[in-house]
């Protein structure tokens, strides 16, 4: 009931964003019932009922991945102050968004199973003189164990993704300084550990001790938190860390206890490293060797791909390496080219650009490795596409535009997310009389630096992959 009133709460945007989801949900389902037409008017070939099978797990991944970053946008279920005092906590949260989910995607496989059955006959009479009868199975009973159970692989899938995906983490690691032995955690006012950074104890600890040594051993004056003196360098480290805790526990308008975080710790300043760079370097290569070796590996088995060509079936493994491997780099390589735009000496917009992006890549990273991925495929697919096969029918093209709709739909999403997330910072630069033209270039220095490593990177990624069918 909950998730029904935030659903019908929900802001105009955020009630497009699941329509989309749920008509993705509703095309991957009907994909998965005329796959099980085929197989129904086709008794006797399993293996090409398996096959097509096989080909909608692609359009079943992008609905999946695309339902899951409208989870993470939706505002209705993100943490605030004073909603676990009315039991509506981290977990209570988490299973509000994988409800919603599954309300959305179920409605999507209702839609499919509703017109699968209009566009058999079983409804209201055959429509179309009939046109579809071939592809849907129209003169065989429809076994519906069968077909409810294919529909339920995209709610199943997404709701049990997304409830990973928020599920509530452990944010209290105990770490401890290299070589002192000393533990980098405290407490604050209330007694809940919180994790100190390196930078604490620079600025309290080892400033003040560098100060004292370069005053011949007197111990330094210092301003502590803005107006509080002290000749003491155990002083400044109490009122710092006294300080650091009250920010931390101010209580807010709400009444609730403040903490920015869940787990009472303020989040490190610095963008994160993605760490996947390696492994999605090592899965690219691995896909586009495997894809090499099997074009020029004889009699090996040949499988048809969605569009007509045919290609031997390792060709299929080295395209879900490279898919894989770019996904996994996508974050690493946004990171990088946060890096490469503060590189030589860089200006405020240059740092401010570049910080942006180290900020966000693991928000919009992965996005725009899969849609690096889906636009290397869809480049290899039109080359070998050959006009006179008339191979390419409604079914794969129907596929085709949900792979690419739910891709570049996940990239606006996390890109939305991304801008949810800097809201602040924006609302801080403006108090700051940072001008709207400066912004908005900043953006664009992004999108730029984006493309000029993505698309590049994704040409080339297309070519080799379209080489093995191509010979």
């Amino acid at each position: 009931m909950l998730a029904l009133r935030l659903t019908r709460s929900a802001h105009p945007a955020v009630h497009l964003r699941r329509l989309l989801v749920t008509t993705a949900s509703a095309g991957t389902g009907f994909l998965l019932l005329c796959t099980l037409g085929h197989a129904l008017t086709h008794p006797g070939t399993p293996a090409a009922s398996a096959l097509r099978l096989a080909w909608c797990t692609v359009p079943l991944a992008t609905t999946v991945h695309f339902a899951l970053a409208v989870a993470r946008t939706d505002p209705g279920t993100r943490p605030r102050p004073g909603l676990a005092a009315i039991g509506l906590g981290p977990a209570r949260l988490m299973a509000v968004s994988a409800t919603t989910t599954a309300l959305s995607t179920a409605l999507g496989s209702l839609l499919a199973l509703l017109v699968f059955l209009h566009l058999r006959g079983d409804l209201t009479g055959m429509p179309f003189d009939g046109a579809a009868a071939g592809l849907l199975a129209a003169d065989v009973p429809l076994p519906l164990p069968a077909a409810l159970t294919l529909l339920a692989w995209v709610p199943v899938t997404a709701s049990v993704a997304v409830a990973l995906s928020l599920r509530p983490r452990e944010t209290r690691p105990a770490a401890r300084s290299q070589g002192t032995g000393r533990s980098l955690r405290r407490f604050d006012v209330r007694g809940r550990g919180a994790r100190e950074t390196f930078g604490t104890y620079g600025r309290f600890g080892a400033w003040t001790r560098a100060r004292q040594d370069a005053d011949g051993g007197a111990p330094a004056r210092r301003t502590v938190n803005g107006g509080v003196t002290s000749r003491h360098p155990a002083g400044d480290e109490a009122a710092g860390a006294a300080q650091g805790g009250a920010d931390r526990t101010a209580p807010t308008p709400d009444g609730a206890d403040g903490t920015p975080e869940a787990g009472g710790r303020t989040p490190d300043p610095t963008p994160p490293d993605p760490t996947a760079l390696p492994w999605g370097a090592a899965f690219l290569a691995a896909g586009l060797a495997v894809e090499a070796y099997a074009a020029h590996t004889p009699g090996d088995t040949h499988v048809t791909l969605p569009g007509g060509p045919t290609g031997p079936a390792a060709v299929l493994v080295g395209w879900a390496f490279t898919a894989l491997g770019l996904a996994l780099a996508g974050p690493g390589l946004t990171h990088l080219c946060g890096r490469l735009l503060q590189a030589a000496r860089p200006g405020a917009l240059r740092l401010l650009a570049g910080r942006g992006l180290m900020q966000e890549a693991s928000r919009i990273g992965r996005p725009l490795g899969v849609l690096c991925a889906v636009a290397s495929g869809a480049y290899s697919t039109a080359v070998l596409y050959d006009p006179a096969d008339p191979a390419l029918g409604p079914l794969t093209t129907l596929g085709a535009l949900l792979v690419t709709g739910c891709t570049l739909a996940t990239l606006l999403t996390a890109a939305v997310e991304a801008r949810q997330a800097r809201a602040d910072t924006t609302a801080a630069l403006l108090r700051l009389g940072a001008p709207n033209t400066t912004l908005r270039t900043a953006a664009a220095l992004r999108a730029a630096a984006l493309a000029a490593l993505f698309l590049p990177l994704t040409l080339l990624v297309a070519v080799l992959a379209a080489l093995p069918l191509a010979g």
